[in-house]
């Protein structure tokens, strides 16, 4: 299995975001209930006006059903501003103490003339295997 068979997609006025998942091995520690997973997230503007991403809100669920919600301002430190045609793309992660969860989300866009929408983060899995073809990062 690839990741590309763990990509996730969702369009939403105009901006694809696509979620890659995936389990970082070297950064976990199973026999402490560790799980370290990361994420690559891809915006691309399909509108033709310039959007800056100025916030996000992401709800993250662990495989016991508990829930943490995240607001915050940009991502990664950045608030990427994307022409028309234009994708940015980031990692980050994001630890749990259960070898399954999920994460969905919306990001605040903001066009040049001060216009605000949010954009949905399609729900995305996490889930740690011990199979040979899980999708891992070494």
């Amino acid at each position: 299995m690839s990741l590309q068979s763990y990509s996730y997609l969702e369009e939403s006025d105009g901006v694809v975001i696509e979620a890659k998942p995936f389990f970082v091995k070297e950064k976990s520690d199973l026999a402490n209930n560790y799980y370290f997973f990361a994420y690559q997230i891809n915006i691309t503007n399909n509108t033709n006006t310039t959007l800056t991403l100025i916030n996000r809100y992401w709800i993250i669920k662990d495989g016991k059903g508990h829930e943490r919600k995240v607001y915050g301002d940009g991502v990664v430190g950045q608030r990427p501003r994307l022409t028309p045609g234009k994708s940015f793309r980031y990692t980050s992660f994001c630890p749990l103490n259960t070898p399954t969860g999920n994460m969905r989300g919306k990001f605040e866009m903001q066009d040049d003339e001060g216009e605000k929408s949010w954009v949905t983060i399609p729900l995305f899995f996490f889930r740690y295997s011990e199979e040979p073809d899980q999708p891992t990062i070494h």
